[in-house]
């Protein structure tokens, strides 16, 4: 059983700003470079070439402090930010942050790439929905694949896909449990909860929120978030013998590139259009990689022409950046919500819905003149169930809040 684990690590705060531009800037967690299997270094690659670009956490050797998220005090469960290694990580690019789980502990941390000084910061929330003191060493309950999805939420799935968890990615992190993956009618012989076939790996995202299990036995499974049922649509050819695909991420042509923690071979590259991997000409086989993570989602290229051409004068949905729900009831359920303007400057707000695309489908002017007014929006009974965002702008177009709903 192929099981892959992630490390993090950071950057000077001024290299990180010369390669902010940069689409092809990856993460990988990384052994020591010894032919070795301690998967508790981070380093920076870019994706396109395979190469290795810089070192940012080398295990015993960078300075980093780690606190509590909420207490803000200082933590000293572990002695090092991966201590036990890591089997999932994601890369937030809107607030340049690193999120992993180390296994056997049953927290989530992150690295903020933002802070300054001498030494990196790490923060930590512990959640039993990550992990419980009695499944600790389960191998099935670790968690071994994350994602930044499209809506500015983290994902995070166990191996054996019992447990599905939401995280968001602001001030203030929550973790919500979805529950467990569901077989899609069509899958058959290949679950996704079975050990051979669907165990370890990573997961990437998509333009229109849609995630993808990439395991480490090679099969690519489609993952609905709203109805967790995940669908096998297809296996990856051409990698050598014994190459697990234990890291994935997505370049900035939209291919998928892979990394595997068992071989050092280098990376592999593939389009969902047929799934055949080719090698990364060059790429780096000094280190084999338990995990990738950036900030690419797939088909975005596709999704941006989709709203160029449907509206031209639209401008792109942004995503959530904050924890606070200005949006209730959510899943919506009879056809109505309502919108918390508390704290807002009295005036003009123009309110948006959109298709996760980006093209609007109901526009609506609401006139704010008292301090924590909320607003009705109705939907029409028609209006199609499923997911959308709701972009709130000032009367200036100054973006002020946006949310994801779920119509039921």
């Amino acid at each position: 059983m192929n099981i892959k684990l992630l490390l993090s690590t950071t950057f000077i705060a001024t290299c990180f700003s010369a390669s902010a531009q940069d689409a092809n800037r990856t993460f990988a967690i990384t052994g020591d470079g010894n032919h070795d299997f301690m998967w508790m270094n981070i380093r920076q690659v870019d994706i396109g070439t395979g190469k290795i670009t810089g070192d940012v956490y080398q295990r015993d050797k960078t300075a980093f402090v780690m606190k509590d998220a909420d207490t803000k005090a200082n933590s000293l469960a572990h002695r090092r930010p991966t201590e036990t290694m890591v089997a999932a990580a994601a890369y937030d690019k809107n607030q340049n942050k690193l999120f992993f789980t180390p296994m056997r502990v049953g927290e989530l941390r992150w690295l903020d790439l933002n802070a300054k000084g001498d030494e990196q910061k790490y923060y930590t929330v512990t959640s039993s929905l990550l992990n419980t003191n009695e499944a600790l060493n389960d191998e099935a309950n670790q968690f071994s694949r994350m994602v930044i999805a499209a809506d500015g939420n983290g994902y995070a799935l166990n191996n054996d896909g019992s447990r599905l968890v939401r995280f968001t990615t602001g001030k203030k992190v929550t973790i919500t449990d979805l529950g467990p993956v569901i077989d899609d009618e069509s899958n058959k012989t290949v679950s996704v909860k079975n050990k051979c076939t669907s165990w370890g790996g990573d997961m990437i995202a998509d333009a229109y929120n849609k995630l993808y299990i990439i395991s480490a036995n090679h099969y690519v499974f489609s993952l609905d978030v709203e109805t967790r049922v995940a669908k096998q649509i297809g296996y990856i050819t051409g990698l050598p013998a014994a190459y697990s695909t234990n890291g994935a991420a997505v370049d900035k042509d939209g291919n998928v590139v892979v990394a595997s923690a068992n071989t050092f071979a280098g990376y592999y590259k593939f389009s969902l259009k047929d799934f055949v991997a080719t090698p990364v000409e060059g790429s780096d086989m000094v280190y084999n990689a338990s995990d990738l993570a950036n900030g690419n989602l797939l088909y975005q290229k596709e999704a941006d022409a989709a709203k160029t051409y449907a509206v031209a004068d639209f401008k792109p949905v942004v995503p959530v950046l904050t924890n606070e729900a200005h949006i209730y009831p959510n899943p919506v359920t009879n056809s109505e919500f309502r919108i918390n303007f508390e704290d807002q400057l009295a005036g003009k707000y123009n309110v948006t819905i959109t298709d996760l695309s980006g093209k609007p489908l109901v526009n609506r002017v609401v006139t704010v003149n008292t301090k924590g007014q909320v607003e009705t929006v109705v939907l029409s009974k028609t209006f199609a169930k499923g997911m959308y965002m709701v972009k709130v702008t000032d009367a200036n177009n100054k973006f002020i809040f946006t949310e994801r709903i779920v119509v039921q």
